[in-house]
């Protein structure tokens, strides 16, 4: 019922997304990895979305990594094949694995210990299929994954490529940059990037000279992707996925600039408190998110158009901006004006809405629909 309204017709809060430069943050990211020479596996975790994937990967629907075995799902069901399952491999819902393993073409998995490995060999696939595994490393990360000085890293990937070849192949060597996310500008982010891949290519050379064939090697994180270091050129894959619609926190490392933002939460003025010198609005944590809060000046959101205001706080359904000088002009900002909100983190606050108003030019051209759960 909202396609063709106006943005200011919506019902807020309301989070909404400029076609136009999503579809521009994807293609110059496609660009970037034709430059480099390497295949983009965007990771969909962002917007959870399958316009968001065909976005992202051109309209092929091939290649991608997913963070949910809900997303999984999801996107098999949407037509898109060759998934990885960008998390250390659930156990304990290894039937569901079986099931997308059996059902596409290609679908990946991560591995950082050896017990994983025992379930899938004491679960093979039917019909002459091999589990396709990628080995998760920590280069500085601090998440999931086992550190490439670990003598134990080689052991696991020589078991992976060797012990059963005929039940299970070692496709390749993942690693998250998510260390970038705590960098102060971009050549702080370029010096991750070129560690990282300088870790994970020297775990590969020390693969080929141990004789296990270990043909793939990816790394990836919004930062590190959008200003891409000429050395990840010898890897084959990159996997960033924030990048399709930025946020504060990317403009704030360097990642983007603001135009590149394709993410807004809409929100109407719905009170005015004299006495505090504060607006209230119909956003809270719950269309918004807590991250980013104390991170900065700006907090958990900038205000679009107006630096002059500020986040000052949330409560589940509403939200206080007031003026950093101190003196609120309410005549500026009537009850039922419409302010647009650029959230902290994109992840965080998409993951709050059931809904996305896709609009060009401020009218509403779409609705993309994210799938929810794990």
């Amino acid at each position: 019922m909202w396609l063709g309204s106006r943005l200011d017709a919506l019902p807020t809060p309301a989070l909404t997304i400029d076609r136009a430069t999503a579809r521009g943050n994807a293609e110059r990211m496609r660009e970037r990895c034709r430059t480099l020479g390497v295949r983009l596996r965007p990771h969909v975790k962002t917007h959870k979305t399958l316009e968001g994937g065909v976005l992202a990967t051109g309209g092929t629907r091939r290649g991608i990594a997913v963070s949910t075995l809900a997303e999984a799902r999801f996107f098999a069901d949407g037509g898109f094949d060759d998934i990885l399952l960008a998390y250390p491999l659930p156990t304990a819902r290894l039937d569901e694995c079986v099931e997308l393993a059996q059902r596409l073409d290609a679908f990946h998995v991560l591995l950082d210990r050896p017990e994983a490995l025992l379930s899938l060999r004491q679960r093979p696939l039917a019909r002459g299929k091999r589990w396709l595994v990628w080995l998760k490393l920590d280069c500085g990360n601090g998440r999931a994954g086992v550190r490439p000085t670990d003598p134990a890293a080689l052991e696991l990937a020589r078991a992976i490529a060797n012990d059963a070849p005929e039940e299970v192949t070692l496709v390749g060597l993942y690693a998250h940059c998510g260390n970038t996310y705590s960098c102060n500008g971009v050549d702080a982010i370029q010096a991750i990037a070129r560690d990282t891949t300088s870790a994970v290519l020297g775990f590969m050379a020390a693969l080929r000279q141990a004789g296990v064939p270990c043909p793939h090697a990816s790394i990836g994180s919004t930062p590190s992707c959008s200003h891409p270091v000429p050395e990840m050129s010898q890897l084959t894959e990159l996997h960033p996925g924030n990048y399709i619609f930025y946020d504060l926190q990317q403009m704030q490392l360097g990642s983007c600039q603001a135009r590149d933002v394709a993410i807004r939460v809409l929100t109407r003025v719905i009170g005015h408190y004299a006495q505090r010198g504060q607006l209230l609005v119909d956003c809270g944590w719950s269309a918004l998110s807590l991250h980013g809060a104390g991170r900065g000046p700006q907090g958990c959101a900038a205000i679009e158009g107006h630096p002059e205001l500020r986040l000052a706080g949330l409560t589940q359904e509403h939200g206080l901006l007031e003026d950093v000088g101190g003196k609120m002009d309410f005549g500026r900002f009537p009850v039922g004006s419409v302010l647009a909100l650029i959230p902290y983190h994109a992840c965080a606050t998409a993951a709050m809405h059931p809904v996305y108003y896709v609009h060009e030019e401020g009218q509403v051209v779409a609705l993309w629909h994210p799938v929810r759960g794990w």
